[in-house]
């Protein structure tokens, strides 16, 4: 049974009450609401998730096929010199956005300014081309999927947050309040009847004097 709060026991806190039980029941609906919103967005960023690993694992594959092929085709020391030719620089930057009251993380991979290849295309093969390409689009499905299991992280621990709060009010604070409004309601009309009650005492003691 939900306990009473400690008040005096007066109309004024009974007003006061019946306030806050007003302002719960709306703080509630609008946490309700961005529980709604926080857990569509935790789901749609775990199906994220899930294709983003799903796409990576499928451009390591593909770029590890492309490396053993080339591998077989220039030896490992040449293609580890050739490799080195076709390092680029990448820039991530960094942002936040707002989910909820959530921010988050959002990431941005753009090429930098060194050249993505430097190589003699004449002396090797397409699959080293295309394991440059590929070792490329790991690197962006590498920062992707990071940026979405950290906002997974983030909007797990939020939700789990949001759910204390509304069960907190749900449970503890608004049958907290209902109950000692009743209790309140109650002893006022107890004290109603009673002044009624002696009234027609003094009324009966007044006729009969």
């Amino acid at each position: 049974m939900p306990e009473l709060i400690k008040v005096r026991p007066t109309k004024i806190e009974l007003v006061k009450l019946k306030r806050r039980l007003a302002l719960a029941q709306r703080v509630q609906k609008i946490v309700k609401d961005r529980l709604s919103i926080l857990t569509m967005e935790f789901l749609q960023t775990a199906r994220d998730t899930v294709e983003a690993k799903g796409k990576l694992l499928d451009e390591l594959a593909k770029l590890y096929k492309a490396l053993s092929i080339a591998a077989g085709y220039h030896g490992y020391i040449a293609l580890e010199k050739e490799l080195i030719a076709t390092e680029a620089d990448l820039k991530v930057t960094a942002g936040l956005r707002n989910v909820a009251g959530v921010r988050i993380p959002s990431f941005e991979v753009t090429d930098g300014a060194k050249p993505m290849r430097r190589y003699n295309l004449v002396d090797t093969s397409s699959w080293l081309d295309q394991a440059a390409q590929l070792s490329k689009e790991c690197l962006k499905a590498i920062v992707e999927l990071a940026e979405l299991q950290r906002n997974f992280e983030l909007l797990a621990m939020e939700i789990n947050r949001t759910k204390r709060i509304t069960n907190a009010l749900e449970y503890v604070v608004i049958p907290g309040l209902q109950t000692t409004i009743n209790y309140l309601n109650m002893k006022f009309e107890e004290r109603d009847r009673e002044e009624k009650a002696r009234l027609k005492r003094v009324k009966v003691l007044v006729a009969r004097g």
